[in-house]
């Protein structure tokens, strides 16, 4: 089965480790845990592989010796790439397993090749014909995983049926002339793996695309924003670290009734978003929705939708990385699109009880019938300027300086309530 994982294992008996205390209490180093074979299997050290062309071939300069205290019959080499890499014609004795993304670990490719063969204790041997690998159109920033094992590796659940190989068979042949690796402290002897980053010369566009927005006030409106990795490569993220953060800004005057499960909010209208994992394929990329409730009109609101996290080397066009969020407020309470945008209760259809006439006309000051003040005064002007003959085709007769004189006594009236209200107030 394939090794995941080079990192030491926890002590789980407690004999174990009052047994590692006695041997450090004696002066003495832990030594290689032995599995019965007596072997000792080291790679030798895989140096990064840098700048590879999309479309070329890199070989893998793969090299192992057994410390152990007697030789080996048979061993295996496997090598896993991710999906910027691909194997070339493996030979008959390897066979190529294709394995899917699951627990957070992108898809694979996995080729076992095995050597039968006596394999002596100190020293170094290679394949005599370096497995190659091709880099895709897509290969940015690839993991090869080179594993040296007294067993089959071949993967278990999630991988394909595997293909045999149809080149001609390649045997380990020795290399006197390199140095030996040093196993070290291990706790599994029989195998040892390497985790190799290779490095496409390649880039990766990452952008992100805004939203408007139209609504009446009181609504609750959906939000919708993308971020997308337009490629031509696609992006890997060492561990856990997400492949871009995506900052969203909400448009004044709204409020998030619900966000998106990815994002956090980290301040009053601004959430960052991540991405589910942490590669990104090339034209595939993340949606983030949101629920809006538009609370109030606020003139040319605007918000906005930013890239960050992570610095993206690879990504050389800036100009998408931002994108706006426009919200045009519509209907009664808005506070944009000329005069006609803003509406009140007592339009002129209130006002035209009285007739046509230039009374008519003037209660045009009067517009919202809440405010008793704008009436008197709409009544005290027409009084002074008909003199007497143009009231009466009004229709109204006295009842304007009535409505007046009403208006002036309540406004009198609700200001002596106001003023006794204060002065109780000020008691307490």
């Amino acid at each position: 089965m394939p090794h995941s994982s080079l990192r030491l294992r926890p002590l789980r008996q407690t004999a174990g480790a009052l047994g590692a205390v006695a041997l450090i209490t004696l002066g003495a180093a832990p030594a290689l845990a032995d599995d019965g074979s007596g072997a000792v299997l080291t790679l030798g050290t895989i140096a990064p592989i840098n700048g590879v062309k999309p479309g070329s071939t890199v070989e893998v300069p793969a090299t192992f010796t057994n410390s152990g205290s007697a030789a080996l019959d048979k061993v295996y080499l496997s090598y896993s790439v991710t999906r910027g890499l691909s194997h070339t014609e493996l030979p008959s004795n390897c066979l190529r397993y294709e394995v899917v993304s699951f627990d957070e670990e992108p898809s694979k490719s996995i080729a076992v090749c095995e050597f039968d063969q006596t394999v002596k204790t100190g020293v170094v041997y290679a394949p005599e014909k370096p497995l190659t690998l091709k880099a895709q159109d897509h290969a940015l920033y690839d993991r090869l995983r080179v594993t040296v094992d007294t067993d089959d590796p071949a993967p278990g659940d999630g991988a394909s049926a595997p293909v045999r190989g149809t080149a001609t068979a390649v045997k380990l042949a020795e290399q006197p002339d390199t140095t030996a690796a040093h196993p070290g402290y291990r706790p599994h002897p029989s195998w040892d793996a390497q985790d190799v980053k290779v490095t496409a010369d390649n880039t990766a566009d990452f952008q992100v695309t805004g939203a408007r927005l139209k609504g009446k006030v009181g609504d609750t409106v959906a939000l919708t924003v993308k971020f997308t990795n337009a490629g031509p490569g696609w992006v890997l993220r060492d561990g856990d670290i997400p492949v871009t953060k995506v900052r969203i800004r909400m448009p004044a005057g709204t409020t998030v009734a619900k966000a998106h499960d990815y994002c956090d909010k980290v301040a009053t209208g601004s959430y960052e978003c991540g991405t589910s994992e942490s590669w990104e394929d090339e034209g595939k990329g993340e949606t983030y929705t949101f629920k809006l409730k538009i609370d109030k009109a606020v003139p040319r609101s605007k918000g906005s939708v930013a890239l960050a996290g992570a610095s993206r080397p690879f990504d050389k066009n800036k100009a998408n990385d931002t994108a706006d969020i426009a919200l045009d407020v519509t209907g009664s309470g808005a506070s944009t699109g000329g005069s006609g945008s803003t509406t009140s209760t007592g339009g002129s259809g209130t006002a035209s009880t009285g007739g046509s006439g230039s009374a008519g006309g003037s209660t045009s000051t009067g517009g919202s019938t809440s405010t008793g003040g704008g009436s008197a005064a709409g009544g005290t002007s027409a009084l002074s300027s008909a003199g007497g003959g143009d009231l009466a085709s009004t229709g109204s007769g006295a009842t304007l300086p009535l409505a007046g004189a009403a208006a002036a006594a309540l406004a009198v009236g609700t200001g002596a309530v106001v003023v006794a209200r204060r002065r109780r107030a000020a008691r307490r």
